[in-house]
Parts: structure tokens; sequence; C-alpha cells
């Protein structure tokens, strides 16, 4: 016990020391208040937003300010490089949760709304009386610059200055811009943008000078050059084209790209504080959450470990058991072939089984998220089709070496092989109160210093309500994946004993992280690799999901870990598969957006 209690105290103190970094420099050290605001919208919906007010501002000396919004299944706190930034240098920031993410409600027509909500945003940021009304700018990236673009379309004469990043004119409702609209305009789109074809009709994102809404944009006949101004700050005709060297979620970890930002609005609306463009301290913001996601994933492990050694749950420790492996060339053969068919399926199916016939799925009253409804059909169909090769694998060659219900982890009592229903209880009990007790220390974190665990666009956020109720409609198929992958993992592919437990349980835990993500981490890499060497995808006709497919080499590494480290505690694999089936669809339903209005 005194060893689990260490390491829950360590893991506390990562994320205390983590979350209270980067809330300092989310606050400037102090020189920027950050607050949590929800507003109505038009349609009586509720709004989100974190509103940033620096030292000083008031209705007597009221600051320019910045309305930025974030891309499609993001959150306000993507965008925490712009946010931080704009902040320091005294403008008044309003990050808002789009419409249906986040804590926003969604609004009355969706993501077909032209707006998403941004337009609400910018009535209510002007509205505020510390906030200077003939200078406001707005920025957002991807779908959010759609949606701020459109909001200062329908209200032109609160817009001084528009920023688009990663984003285009004339796409899913955006307005078209022209060399008289009244208002400066920026475009910063990455070398290596994934979205160049759908933004602006390019195969490459360098070829965005060549387009004809980009001229028409910048008054001119000839291919745009990046870095050239166009018009005038005086007259709010400013026009500038920026290529920073990253792709398209890599704006929000391109100090390159942030800096552009930076530069266009200080040069269009003057600062209250000018500090130079490339003096940014947002980085140390994404290291403060990294290590409070650490802290995070550590506190759960930890903690449930100690759960197991209190009296009521000592019932449910037990050692693994393992195969009687008579031939060592052919166990491992086996295992080769095994680890090789677990990692490489999900990543063969990983597009196929999410968009059969290339469609996104239809969100529902039921199900409301589009994307969550194509995970939970990608984990059921890997889960079927893990099931039957486990079967046939069982029947074929880990029958004769020991295969049984103790081996491969199903038994609940390790004497007498069979299922006791007050052990499975227990071992569900353990769960709920180790990812609720994590879900309760991010909560505080979020309470006390506004920020949750993340890094990029790697992000485990606290649930509200509306997402709980979610949450629960979605949890069966999740959990049948992590049933299936748990018994797959430390039924099948046991990994090598050591005659160090500690030694054992990190070799396991490595073993089944990769078993669960080098697939999908080869498709990463070799989407992101063409992209850089081509500037085109290997995949092109995914890029929102091969974007996707980032959080997933975390999840389904981390959900592995997590399966191996309490099967070498238990011998059965119920605790860590309902841990998993808990977290990860904690995880995916609090980050993704809801796209069913109602």
């Amino acid at each position: 016990m005194k060893k689990g209690v260490f390491w829950v105290l360590l893991s506390l103190a990562l994320v205390f020391v983590g979350s209270l970094i980067a809330h300092l420099v989310q606050t400037d050290f102090g020189r920027v208040q950050v607050k949590d605001v929800r507003f109505v919208s038009s349609d009586g919906k509720i709004l989100s937003a974190l509103l940033f007010v620096p030292k000083g501002v008031s209705p007597e000396k009221p600051a320019p300010a910045v309305l930025t919004m974030h891309g499609y299944i993001n959150s306000r706190e993507t965008q925490s490089g712009f946010n931080i930034e704009f902040a320091r240098r005294g403008y008044v920031v309003f990050a808002m949760d789009m419409a249906g993410h986040g804590y926003s409600e969604q609004i009355k027509g969706g993501l077909a709304n032209p707006a998403r909500g941004a337009a609400d945003g910018l009535l209510y940021l002007a509205s505020l009386p510390f906030v200077d009304k003939d200078n406001i700018a707005v920025e957002g990236h991807s779908m959010g610059g759609w949606s701020t673009l459109s909001a200062a379309g329908r209200y032109p004469h609160l817009v001084r200055t528009v920023i688009l990043v990663g984003s285009s004119s004339e796409t899913y409702g955006a307005p078209k811009v022209t060399a008289e609209t009244p208002f400066n305009f920026a475009v910063i789109f990455s070398k290596y943008d994934e979205f160049s074809r759908l933004m602006w009709g390019v195969e490459k994102a360098s070829d965005i000078v060549k387009t004809q809404k980009l001229k028409i944009a910048f008054g001119t006949t000839e291919d745009v050059v990046p870095g050239k101004l166009y018009g005038s700050f005086e007259n709010k005709s400013a026009r500038k084209l920026y290529i920073p060297n990253c792709t398209h979620p890599g704006d929000h970890l391109s100090t390159e790209a942030i800096g552009y930002a930076i530069e266009f609005l200080q040069d269009s609306i003057k600062p209250p504080k000018y500090i130079d463009p490339k003096n940014q301290i947002w980085p140390w913001k994404e290291f403060g959450t990294l290590l409070g996601l650490i802290g995070g994933i550590m506190f759960l492990l930890s903690y449930g470990y100690c759960l197991l050694q209190t009296a009521y749950f000592s019932s449910l420790r037990n050692k693994p058991v393992g195969f009687r492996v008579k031939n060592k060339a052919l166990s491992i053969i086996t295992w080769l072939i095994g680890f090789f068919l677990v990692t490489a399926i999900p990543a063969f199916t990983f597009f196929k089984f999410q968009q059969p016939g290339g469609k996104t799925p239809t969100p529902n009253a039921f199900w409301p998220q589009s994307l969550t409804i194509g995970f939970a059909r990608w984990a059921t169909f890997n889960a079927l089709i893990a099931i039957g090769l486990f079967i046939v694998w069982h029947f074929v060659y880990h029958r004769r070496i020991g295969g049984n219900l103790v081996s491969y982890g199903l038994a609940t009592n390790l004497d007498k092989p069979h299922f006791r229903l007050g052990q499975l209880w227990k071992a569900f009990a353990l769960s709920v109160c180790t990812v609720f007790a994590t879900h309760i220390v991010l909560s505080i974190v979020y309470w006390a210093f506004k920020v949750d665990f993340r890094w990029w666009v790697i992000a485990l956020k606290p649930m509200d309500f509306a997402r709980f109720w979610i949450f629960i409609k979605f949890l069966p198929p999740f959990a049948l994946f992590a049933f299936v992958n748990a018994l797959v993992l430390n039924g099948q592919l046991k990994a090598r004993e050591f005659k160090s437990e500690a030694t054992s349980t990190v070799v396991w835990m490595v073993s089944s992280a990769l078993a669960n993500c080098l697939g999908i981490l080869i498709l990463v890499l070799l989407q992101v690799g063409k992209l850089f060497a081509t500037q085109t995808l290997y995949f092109p006709t995914q890029p929102l999901l091969g974007i996707v497919a980032y959080q997933f080499v975390f999840l389904t590494a981390v959900a592995g870990a997590i399966s191996s480290f309490f099967y070498r505690r238990t011998g059965s694999i119920y605790v860590g598969a309902f841990v998993n089936a808990l977290f990860v669809t904690w995880y995916i339903v609090a980050g993704q957006a809801i796209q069913f209005a109602g």
C-alpha cells in the first residue's frame, strides 16, 4: 500500500505542478484574468467561452478585442497559443467553444449554420463595456475561420480585422471576400495543410497563390506573393498571405503560424502593449498541460492499485497464469503473427469501418455525435473480427499449450475456473471508483486553473451533464472492444516473464501499448510522410480521419498499457477492461462535437 500511496502522491504532484505552470502562462503570470463564460445564443442555447481580460482594462480604459474560434471537433483550449499571445499584448480575448463543441450547446441548423455561434459571440464581445468597439478582430482556425468570417460578414460594422488560419472564404457558408470588403484580411495557410483541396481547390497547399478567389480577395490578377502587403491598414483594405511550414493541426503548435497571426493583428489594430511576434510563451502552457495529462494517467493507475490493496477489493488480487510452452521457436513465431494481426487489422479498417461508402454516419437524437458513431462501429467490427480469430487461434494452437479460462484471464476465481458474479461486480466497482476519482481530479484542476489535461490535439476534458448521458449511450460498443482487446492482449499475446514483477509489468505494458497502436502509428506516418515529401496525402480522401488518427495512436497505446497493468495485478482481464471501457468512452465523448441540433 505504501508504494501505491507514493505513486498517487507523485501523480497528484505532477498534476498540480503541470496545471499551475499552465495556469501561470495562460494568465501571463497574473497580468491577465481568465474567466469561464456562459452566454445565450439568439435561439436560446447556452454557448461557452474563455474570456481573457488584461490587467488595467476597464470601461474607462477599454481595450481592443479578438474573438477566436477553434476548428471542427476541437475546443476553445486548442486555440491556447493564439489566445495567450493576443492577451499578453493587451487585447481582450474571447475564445469560444463552437456550437456543439466543448461546453456549447448545438444551435439551430447545427453545423449547417454558417456562423456556428460566432455571430452571437461577436455581439456578446462587442457588448462588453471594457471593449473598444471600433477595434475588434476575429481569428479562426479551419471551420472556426469559416464561422468567424461569417460573423464578420453578418456584422461588418463590428469587425476591423479578420485572420483566417488553415481556413478559407466561400467554403461551407463562409462569405466571399473582395478587395473592397471593409476589413483587414490575413490568410495563414500552411505549406502542408491537409485540407488544401477542400479549402482552396488545389492539390498542393502552396498553390493557394494561384487561386482565383484569393486573387479576388487581394485585388490582383497575378499570383499572390506570400508576405507582401496588399492594400492599406489605414482604410481597412490590408491583405496579406502567410505560408508557414507546418500542417493543418500543426498550426496550433507552430510559433511561426502563431507569430504571423500576432504580426498581422498588431499591424492592423495597435496593441496596448507591443511585444515582438517572435516572443512567445505559450509552449510552456502546452508543457504544463502535458505534465497534467501524464500525471492524470499515472493517478488512474496508482489509485486503482491502491484500491486493490484494500480489504474489500483484495480478493481481486491474483497472479497471471501463463502457457505451458514446449516449443519456444514456435511460440515466438505464433506470437509475432498474432502481434501483426492485432496491430494491422485496426489500421487497415480504420477508414473503411468508420465511413462505409465514404460517408460520415448521420447523427440522431440517441447518438448525436456522428464521428463517435463511426468510432463505435470501427471498435465493434474489430472486436467481432478479434473474437473470431481468437477462437481459431485457441483451437489451432493455444488449447495444446494450456489455453483455458484461467490462462486467458476469464476466470474470476483461479482455484476453481468459473465465474463469480460477486467478483465481477467488485471489478466493475473498482473501475468506476478509479475512473470517477480521475474525473474528480481533472474537474478540480479545471475549476481551479481553467485548464484541462492535454497536449496539442490530444485532450482529456471533464464531462458536463449533457455529455454524461451521451457517454452512457456509447459505453456498450466501446466496452465490447475493451473486453475483447484485453482478452487478446493478455490472453493471447502474453509477453515475457522476468524475475522482477516491476520489469514484467513494464514489458507487458509496453508490449500491449505497441500492439494496440503500432498499426495506426504507421498509418499516420504514411500520411504525414508523403505530405512532407510531396505536399500531397497518402490517403487523399481522408484528411480528417487521418488527423483524428493522431489521437488514436495515443488512446489505443494508453488502453493497452492500462489493460496489462491491471491484468498483472489481478490475473484476470476484468478490471482493466472495465477501466478502459469507461476511460476510452469518456475521452472520446467529452472531446467530440455534438452534431445533432435537436
